[in-house]
């Protein structure tokens, strides 16, 4: 399974969309847009429900994929952790 970011990346190329093409389509601003692209669900800026779900719709991936790929991933939630 891919993270958000390769799921996103992947479906641009395959639609030949630019990140401004999706943010036209959706609604979802360009540097939030980059962001799911550099970061996937991991980072600072975080896609809401709905944005995954206008992804999803916009670049014909599967819903699941999306929820799937969009989860905090066990390596990832180690490094989150706050020490004690």
């Amino acid at each position: 399974m891919h993270d958000l970011a390769h799921l996103l990346q992947d479906a641009m190329n395959r639609s030949h969309m630019s990140t401004e093409t999706v943010a036209h389509a959706t609604g979802i601003r360009t540097p939030r847009i980059r962001a799911f692209l550099q970061d996937g669900a991991t980072g600072p800026i975080r896609p809401t429900q709905e944005e995954l779900e206008e992804l999803a719709e916009l670049l014909a991936l599967p819903q699941t994929e999306v929820r799937e790929g969009s989860r905090r991933h066990p390596t990832h939630a180690m490094h989150d952790a706050v020490p004690s």
